[in-house]
């Protein structure tokens, strides 16, 4: 727990508590809508909770450089409605949009559905204003289209999961909606039949908004939870998503719609409604929610390789399911590479929970083997500290604690992140 909770309004304010934390040595952890998976806002050594949800303010959207100005605290999908007022929208999806802040998506690098065609939160961030761990107010990045000025401090701040300095303030890059959009869902009987068909899609060339996968386990899950008439004996399905100019998308469709069908798709369906395509998304944004409803623990997880070898994941984590007779439901951005393997069961059984450890480990071991990476966009934190060497090297371990030392000398700042010594 906190020693104390400090609500923040200004970057100044911000920065007073910086200069005398730093001075005092107490810890300081930024947070925000707390929707993070690997427990990046929480005070492992106690401290002050630095909570940002008041810094909310949309400051302006600029449609002619295409450039949003926003504080830390706004939540994600805000960012987007502001911006379609003007026929723009603002791509990174996380499954928490709803909630989750841009702070937050900042310092994680969120990914998110429509990473595969746009991205993820670091394609847009132009510029940023940030709060040092020894209480400097810095300006980084700029509102221009190209700039080589120095070291890329964004790109630095970007994913560093708040250890180096507190986000107050983005510059967000924005896009034109796209005029049309077609929404595919496609079923297999084998899982590995739709991971195949994930691979071909984009050999034949097409890069889709969205190309999602869900295996049979999450498809029961959300059918118990929303009754949306999912086919519950199929194996796995994919839901797709085309979008640009209308006669690209139709073109694109059919692609699709063929590929699907070459890797022996039990059917192919082409959603003909508004309607009807929110209610696919909304069941696949409600995946992991009806996992968290079979078991008593729900561990998700977030293995990333390249697309290539999206088939060879799935196959591991199908086996590693069945050698440890443990429950995983995988579901994910399969287009990027990025699943979510996740685990269901129940920690209060001290049994289950050394079984579930060798599991999650088997797993990433998996994933770096096949030149993957033990995150595609929840972080380091706490939860996967320990696993961090799988991938880094000694050498690159010091020199990234030296950056962390140069930026937060005594390291204050979300102490207990990332580096376990």
């Amino acid at each position: 727990m906190p020693d104390v909770i400090v609500r923040v309004s200004s970057a100044e304010q911000i920065s007073r508590i910086m200069r005398f934390a730093n001075l005092e040595k107490i810890p300081v952890t930024p947070r925000g809508a707390a929707t993070g998976l690997s427990g990046g806002c929480l005070t492992v050594n106690g401290g002050i909770s630095l909570v940002m949800v008041d810094m909310n303010r949309i400051i302006g959207i600029n449609p002619v450089d295409l450039l949003a100005e926003v504080e830390a605290g706004v939540i994600t999908i805000d960012v987007d409605k502001a911006a379609s007022k003007y026929g723009l929208f603002y791509p990174p999806d996380p499954g928490s949009l709803k909630t989750s802040t841009i702070g937050g998506n900042i310092a994680e690098n969120a990914g998110g559905l429509r990473g595969l065609k746009y991205g993820v939160t670091k394609d847009y961030v132009n510029a940023l204003e940030v709060v040092l761990p020894t209480g400097e107010i810095i300006n980084t990045g700029t509102k221009t289209v190209k700039s080589v000025v120095g070291y890329n401090l964004v790109d630095l701040m970007v994913g560093s999961e708040g250890t180096l300095g507190i986000v107050t303030k983005a510059v967000l890059g924005l896009l034109p909606a796209p005029p049309a959009r077609a929404s595919i869902l496609a079923t297999f009987a084998d899982m590995l039949d739709a991971a195949k068909t994930v691979r071909d899609i984009v050999a034949a060339g097409v890069i889709t908004a969205t190309l999602e996968f869900v295996d049979n386990v999450t498809i029961n899950a959300i059918e118990d939870y929303l009754k949306v008439g999912l086919d519950r004996s199929i194996g796995a399905m994919l839901l797709i998503e085309v979008d640009g100019q209308q006669g690209a998308v139709d073109i694109e469709a059919a692609v699709v719609t063929g590929v699907c069908n070459d890797n022996g798709a039990l059917s192919c369906k082409q959603a003909t409604s508004d309607e009807e395509r929110n209610k696919l998304w909304a069941a696949r944004r409600a995946a992991l929610s009806s996992l968290a409803r079979i078991k008593p623990s729900t561990i998700l997880e977030d293995a990333t390789v390249p697309r290539s070898r999206i088939v060879e994941l799935i196959e591991a984590v199908k086996s590693i399911a069945k050698k440890y007779d443990i429950m995983i439901g995988t579901f994910g951005h399969a287009g990027d590479g990025n699943l979510h393997p996740t685990i269901l069961t129940d920690l209060r059984d001290s049994v289950e929970e050394a079984k579930v450890e060798k599991v999650i480990e088997e797993i990433f071991i998996e994933t770096i083997k096949l030149d993957g990476t033990l995150s595609g966009e929840h972080g380091i934190g706490i939860t996967k500290a320990k696993y961090l060497k799988l991938e880094i090297s000694e050498d690159a371990y010091q020199l990234m604690k030296r950056i962390k030392k140069a930026f937060d000398p005594n390291n204050i700042l979300n102490p207990g992140k990332m580096f376990l010594t």
